[in-house]
């Protein structure tokens, strides 16, 4: 079938809505009538430093209406409302054991261009077009395997719920999933986007005594206050570590990194106390520190979380209900654009003017 979808053909380049071919499902995949898409920071990583070969179609935080399924596929059925999430395996140890993001074939069913088959659902021109994520949601329809498809609630508006997906997910997963804080331990997030303001939320949810959100934009900040932290800091205006060890008595139990800037990452081992624990959840370069002094000496523990250690069929849900409680207002963070406004939600997302962009395919 005919479709639309943004394509990018080489490093860096805008994306263009262009015409395209899309296979018919395999027996373990699902076709999507996208709806709406997220906006990640992953996307434009993908794009502007070559992770998926080109050209590609991106696209990660899908949602949309099952039209079509594989004669294998047991957990949706047409009319279904979905979210899409990442590839995994589904029979290496990592996914066996409930811990998908950790799939050792993930970078390459998430980021290697092609299905799990190592075919293409997308044609131009009689060539290949890259998937990405397994289902490239930046288009008007996506075939998925059928592990990448969460079916979702149909009385909450499904255009809001594709970035749970990814970002959302994987802010609250790395709190809910992750670290599990008892009620009353204290937690730092650095970076009030929407993968920190997430955790900001599950934070609430769990009770942590202080979510201290860090950021430099004082209408983050604002923000992050409204959805539950009990204190902000302006990364530019004040010692953050020790305002940390102070409101903390201390320091915290648990932090966050969204930012992947490593002098940040620097504040956020400083700023925990004896036995606390670091998340790095963003794509963080090289950088250098004495681990005696930053980790071992009081026994802390710096650890990657991909999507949140999240089993998706299992946490998307969960969200959804908690969204449906009115414990989980992710819609604060969200800003809608036509699908036309693709480029310009990718600027807006860059700039910081949108927490949360959502493209709408009309």
């Amino acid at each position: 079938m005919k479709i639309k979808a943004a394509v990018t053909h080489g490093l860096g380049e805008d994306f263009k809505i262009e015409e395209l071919e899309l296979s018919d499902p395999k027996p373990n995949e699902v076709l999507i009538k996208i709806v709406a898409s997220g906006v990640c920071h992953t996307d434009a990583v993908a794009r502007d430093l070559g992770l998926s070969p080109f050209p590609a179609v991106f696209g990660h935080e899908g949602s949309g209406i099952v039209e079509k399924v594989g004669s294998s596929v047991r957990t949706v059925e047409p009319g279904d409302h979905v979210v899409l999430s990442f590839s995994y395996c589904g029979h290496c140890e990592n996914c066996l054991t409930g811990h998908p993001g950790t799939c050792i074939d993930f970078n390459e069913l998430n980021f290697g261009g092609k299905m799990e088959d190592h075919s293409h659902r997308l044609h131009q021109h009689d060539h290949g077009v890259s998937s990405f994520f397994g289902q490239s949601s930046f288009g008007t329809y996506a075939i998925a395997n059928e592990r990448n498809v969460v079916k979702v609630d149909k009385e909450v508006n499904l255009e809001l719920l594709g970035p749970l997906g990814c970002g959302i997910q994987t802010g609250a997963g790395t709190v809910l999933n992750q670290f599990k804080p008892k009620f009353g331990e204290s937690i730092v997030i650095f970076g009030a986007g929407s993968v920190g303001l997430s955790a900001v939320m599950a934070a609430k949810i769990v009770g942590c005594k202080h979510i201290i959100a860090v950021d430099i934009h004082t209408n983050r900040l604002e923000l992050a206050k409204e959805l539950g932290a009990t204190l902000t800091l302006n990364g530019n205006e004040v010692d953050v570590v020790k305002e940390i060890k102070e409101a903390t008595n201390g320091g915290s139990h648990y932090a966050i990194d969204t930012t992947g800037v490593p002098e940040v990452v620097k504040q956020g081992l400083l700023g925990l106390r004896p036995l606390g624990q670091l998340a790095i959840v963003g794509v963080t370069g090289d950088m250098t520190f004495n681990v005696h002094e930053y980790i071992m000496a009081e026994g802390k523990t710096l650890v990657g979380v991909i999507e949140g250690d999240a089993v998706p069929q299992l946490f998307i849900p969960e969200l959804v209900d908690y969204y449906k409680k009115g414990m989980f207002p992710f819609d604060k963070l969200v800003e809608f654009y036509d699908f036309e406004q693709i480029n310009e939600a990718f600027e807006d997302s860059l700039s910081g003017k949108s927490i949360k962009p959502i493209l709408r395919m009309n």
